[in-house]
């Protein structure tokens, strides 16, 4: 089932305000939270989608990649962006929407800690215009922290596993009850019990990992991919995130521009004169294609679907080929004389007329 568009689900529009999304989500949040409507799975569903929507919506990075490329420019549905939320990972941004005790206190169940997150984690990814235009697997290796094989967690004595340390001000209005996080568990409610020799205080190791990634085709230098869960993890809290930083290899035969590739075909007069049939690359392989008796330095052939994959995936790009045709820099002597016999021939003479488009229409007419 295709996704629905975040704006569409949230009922703002593309020009909504950080206010104004935040506020649409929790109108939402409320509408359909499972303590309202307890054994609803189409409520359920509802709740997950407006928490996925918020939660590319309001990060300014990952807004502007979805208001560009839609929903693929997040991996789609390959297990990037929101699609990767779990029920830990929406119940977190309840601090934010609703205050410190997220949802707990917001429906009366008395103030639980806010759920807490791990570090993410960067990666760049480099890849070849082959692997950008048709999309590609890739498995990388990762050094994250995880909690290690048999550590045990009590609950924090200081904060009574709440995570946070409340304090009661009295004030000419009354009492005012604050709360902050708690400096010995770091807010998750838990401390180390026991843990194994190679685990630091935290009860965490470095563990190193092989991860697959799907990179969809069409993204570009610079685009930024996320797979929740893969960061690092944190004690009684949910892992961060792995973000893969796209960089595209230098080129040597092709350039791109958008999802078109160029090539520049260099062929020798007598070729542009009398036509020829010569093998050019393509991301796919090479091809045979055929020179027109009588063509010109500067045309541009086009190569239909020959060129880079849409990230939205609904079309492809083509390859467009800059014919330049090539003067010899050193001529033999037989040579000389040839081309002096028809020097001045009435057929050699320059002649473009009005049918001649210029370089820039050329450009216009591709572009």
């Amino acid at each position: 089932m295709a996704k629905r568009d975040y704006y569409e689900v949230l009922g703002v529009s593309k020009s909504a305000s950080a206010d104004e999304i935040k506020k649409a989500y929790r109108k939402l949040a409320i509408q359909y939270h499972p303590d309202k409507n307890p054994d609803n799975p189409e409520a359920e569903e509802k709740f997950k989608e407006a928490a996925e929507a918020y939660e590319v919506l309001s990060n300014p990075d990952k807004k502007a990649r979805y208001d560009q490329f839609g929903h693929q420019g997040l991996g789609g549905n390959g297990g990037y962006g929101g699609a990767g939320m779990n029920m830990e990972d929406i119940f977190s941004q309840f601090g934010d929407i609703f205050g410190g005790g997220g949802f707990g206190s917001f429906f009366g169940g008395g103030g639980g800690r806010r759920t807490k997150k791990g570090t993410n984690l960067r990666v760049k990814l480099k890849l070849n215009l082959q692997e950008i235009a048709n999309g590609v697997e890739k498995k990388i290796k990762v050094k994250r922290h995880v909690v290690a094989p048999g550590v045990s967690f009590k609950s924090c004595s200081t904060c009574q596993g709440t995570g946070q340390i409340k304090k009661v001000v009295n004030t000419m209005l009354g009492q005012m009850v604050s709360a902050s996080t708690c400096a010995v568990c770091g807010g998750s409610g838990q401390i180390v019990d026991k843990k194994p020799a190679e685990a630091d205080s935290r009860g965490l190791i470095i563990k190193e990992e092989v991860i697959t990634i799907n990179i969809p085709g069409g993204v570009a230098d610079g685009m930024q991919l996320s797979m929740s869960g893969k960061g690092n993890e944190i004690p009684g809290g949910i892992p961060g995130d792995l973000l893969i930083v796209i960089e595209e290899a230098e080129e040597n035969v092709f350039q791109r521009e958008g999802n078109n590739v160029i090539y520049d075909l260099y062929v020798s007069f007598i070729q542009a004169a009398l036509g020829d049939s010569v093998e050019v690359p393509t991301i796919d392989g090479k091809v045979k294609i055929k020179i027109d008796p009588g063509t010109q330095s500067g045309k541009m052939l086009r190569l239909k679907g020959k060129g880079i994959k849409d990230i939205n995936g609904y079309s492809r790009g083509d390859q467009l080929i800059m014919v330049n045709v090539w003067t010899p820099t050193q001529l033999s002597r037989e040579e000389r004389i040839a081309l002096e016999g028809m020097k001045d021939s009435e057929n050699f003479k320059p002649n473009p007329g009005r049918q001649e488009k210029t370089f820039f229409d050329k450009m216009k007419e591709f572009f």
